[in-house]
């Protein structure tokens, strides 16, 4: 098939890369000039894995074009795809309105008999919005077919959505009619080789589904990490209880790892759509509220310990961070934790280094003139700091030198906030261990940073560090 992907970013370059490996012909239109030219010359302008062999192997092939008009793009094509941006607004709604201007772009186009396919994350109905504005003119003129539009929303997880698109766990299609039913059924063949994967609907539970999958997920995350502080706060230790939830099969294992909270570009932005569509229909959303309060104060949680163990003053001190984008094996960092911690530190004065294996780039263009200090190695951002706040689990992080971290600190203190790293390791060479996991709110006059251990003041932890007593684990 000939097919028009509208949209060079993410989700539009996974799709197009991946369509145009499956044989299909492939034209991606993008108005930015400058990635244009880096993604025909073979570079990508984010980080995942495996998608660089792809466009290289599709440019060669001469399946996978760059267009930045989408008049240009649009002779012959079956299939047009919409994968733009929706981001938030202020009050939490999805923005449209790139996604409509490109919709306007195409009623502008000549074309015969084409089917629009999107696979933005839009709220339910937008189908409908769109299908009405592309035939707004059409309607009246019986040499141009009314252009139909279906939903087939993406559920690419960042890091692998190579290894989602070839090998997906299924496909999503809404549409109205069984023509453009069968046409994607069609486009996805070679992706759904056991006829497992295909899941036909109509188009509005389609653009549900896909909000619904992530409310799920982000549900998911900020009960686990809710248990996880207050198993803390009984005593009990979250690990085994994570082995419990997980040999029960109508709870299963995925998204039970207690942590920072969710980021990136999917799980935030698409709860508050939600949020805000239920209010329209004058839906509570008691739960994914509840869910969205959680996320937000686990992030609080971590700045709080930390302001905790320097007694409040953080003036000066110097914290290193390992780890930006919001989860490994991308360079992503929107809504990621990390920088929401490090805006937090620098408000309250403290000195900021940070290591990220491909997502310092990225993090700099975020946080702006801000006085962090970006370090070549990991090693490098620890030379001198008071403590180190781990935030993403890569590979490099799991099994550090933790001899030369100790030596390299002035501080002792590793703030885990993907329990990661177990306390008496970390013991071994003179460094204290807080796991946010395993951690509950200090309480009381006897309050302090507790582990599975019995509480211990912040006033004598760095004594403790250097005196021979158990840390924290």
């Amino acid at each position: 098939m000939n097919v028009v992907i509208i949209g060079a970013g993410y989700v539009g370059l996974v799709t197009g890369c991946c369509l145009a490996e499956a044989g299909h012909r492939v034209v991606c239109v993008d108005h930015d000039a400058e990635k244009l030219a880096g993604l025909r010359s073979g570079r990508l302008p984010f980080h995942e894995p495996e998608l660089v062999t792809i466009l290289g192997e599709q440019l060669a092939s001469g399946r996978l074009l760059f267009e930045d008009s989408v008049a240009r793009a649009m002779p012959n094509a079956d299939l047009v795809f919409l994968a733009v941006g929706t981001p938030s607004q202020t009050d939490g709604s999805a923005n449209l309105e790139n996604l409509l201007r490109c919709a306007n772009e195409l009623a502008a186009t000549a074309f015969s008999d084409c089917m629009v396919v999107v696979k933005s994350t839009v709220p339910v109905g937008t189908g409908d919005r769109l299908e009405a504005l592309l035939n707004e003119n059409r309607d009246q003129h019986s040499g141009h077919p009314r252009i139909r539009v279906v939903s087939n929303p993406e559920f690419l997880a960042e890091g692998r959505a190579v290894q989602d698109f070839r090998h997906p766990d299924r496909i999503v299609i809404g549409a109205n009619d069984a023509g453009s039913a069968a046409a994607l059924a069609q486009l996805y063949a070679p992706f759904d080789v056991d006829g497992m994967r295909l899941m036909f609907m109509d188009r509005r539970s389609a653009e549900f589904a896909k909000y619904a999958c992530n409310a799920m997920l982000a549900a998911r995350i900020s009960m686990i990490n809710e248990l996880a502080g207050l198993a803390s706060g009984f005593g009990a230790d979250i690990e085994a209880v994570c082995g419990v939830l997980k040999g029960d099969p109508r709870i299963g294992g995925s998204y039970l790892h207690p942590g920072v909270g969710y980021g990136g570009s999917c799980l935030p932005k698409d709860l508050s759509a939600l949020i805000t569509c239920a209010k329209t229909i004058g839906e509570p959303a008691d739960m994914l509220c509840s869910t969205q309060r959680v996320n937000n104060r686990q992030g609080r949680r971590l700045l709080e310990f930390i302001r905790e163990y320097f007694r409040g003053e953080l003036r000066g001190k110097r914290i290193a961070i390992w780890g930006l984008s919001f989860k490994p094996a991308t360079d992503d960092v929107r809504a990621a934790p990390s920088l929401a911690l490090i805006r937090g530190l620098l408000n309250e004065g403290a000195l900021v280094s940070a290591y990220d294996p491909v997502a310092m780039k990225a993090a700099s263009l975020a946080l702006g003139a801000t006085p962090v200090v970006f370090g070549a190695s990991a090693m490098s951002v620890c030379e001198g700091a008071d403590a180190l706040v781990l935030m993403t689990e890569w590979d490099e992080f799991k099994a550090p030198d933790f001899k030369a971290l100790a030596m390299c600190m002035q501080g002792s203190m590793v703030f885990d906030a993907r329990n990661l790293y177990q306390g008496s390791m970390l013991r071994q060479y003179g460094l204290q261990h807080f796991a946010l996991a395993r951690c509950a709110r200090p309480k009381g006059d006897n309050a302090g940073l507790s582990g599975r251990t019995s509480p211990v003041r912040p006033e004598t932890a760095q004594a403790q560090a250097h005196g021979g007593e158990k840390p924290y684990s």
